[in-house]
């Protein structure tokens, strides 16, 4: 019964497994990036969140067949990388197609949870998820930059060599949440208008998204609506 129980449990609340498994992933990032077979590895974990966050699009007012199509050149452009050498050449592409596919997804998520006024429990979970999804956005865009404009970012630890997706990752998480910058620092103007753009966004997410499902959380209005539920029956289960 237990694993049915689970079963029912993801089903409902899809948005807790991705955000399970990108926090996951930020986990075991630091552990393998540095690895022989570790960018291959971090690509096959990127494909697994890609596929993750397809479904999770499914049950929001996103497009599907959106997301597909800017997941499928991506796979195609990590496996390219993994099975020949090419990270270099690929890489700026690649990165730029996952910011865009993050930030629809996040996008598509924002508009779930502003679809009505009722705080669920899966909104909830899609709140977190959502942060996370914009964090690895602006990761991959820096990923992007840098590979574009080497020297792009500065830490305290290695400053002249190229940062890694855990540095860049850490950078845009103090950007987003507006908790600071940390040791690694944007040199140029371009790395600086984009940090400057995340603060933007990590401030006016936190003020009219989060802010919102606390008010209706305080109300009382929390309910276990499925994401796949029609209005009819919001606040029934």
């Amino acid at each position: 019964m237990r694993p049915l129980r689970l079963l029912i449990h993801t089903r409902r609340h899809p948005s807790a497994i991705l955000l399970l498994v990108q926090l996951l992933g930020m986990l075991l990032y630091p552990f393998i990036e540095k690895a022989p077979a570790g960018h291959g590895v971090l690509n096959v974990f990127g494909v697994v969140v890609l596929a993750l966050t397809i479904r999770m699009v499914r049950r929001t007012p996103g497009e599907t067949w959106i997301s597909v199509a800017l997941a499928v050149p991506i796979i195609v452009l990590l496996a390219l990388q993994s099975l020949f050498d090419l990270r270099s050449t690929l890489l700026p592409w690649s990165s730029a197609l996952e910011a865009v596919f993050y930030f629809y997804a996040a996008g598509s998520l924002i508009a779930y949870m502003m679809g009505d006024r009722q705080a669920t429990t899966d909104e909830l979970f899609a709140a977190g998820a959502t942060f996370t999804l914009l964090a690895w956005g602006f990761t991959h865009l820096y990923l992007m930059v840098q590979e574009l404009q080497p020297g792009t970012f500065a830490a305290a630890v290695n400053g002249d060599a190229p940062r890694t997706w855990s540095e860049l990752n850490y950078l845009s998480f103090a950007l987003l949440s507006s908790t600071g910058i940390g040791d690694v620092i944007p040199l140029t103007v371009h790395a600086r208008a984009l940090c400057s753009i995340e603060m933007l966004v990590g401030v006016m997410y936190l003020a009219a998204v989060v802010a919102r499902l606390i008010g209706f959380t305080t109300q009382g209005k929390v309910h276990t609506r499925r994401p796949d539920a029609p209005r009819e029956q919001w606040g029934q289960d």
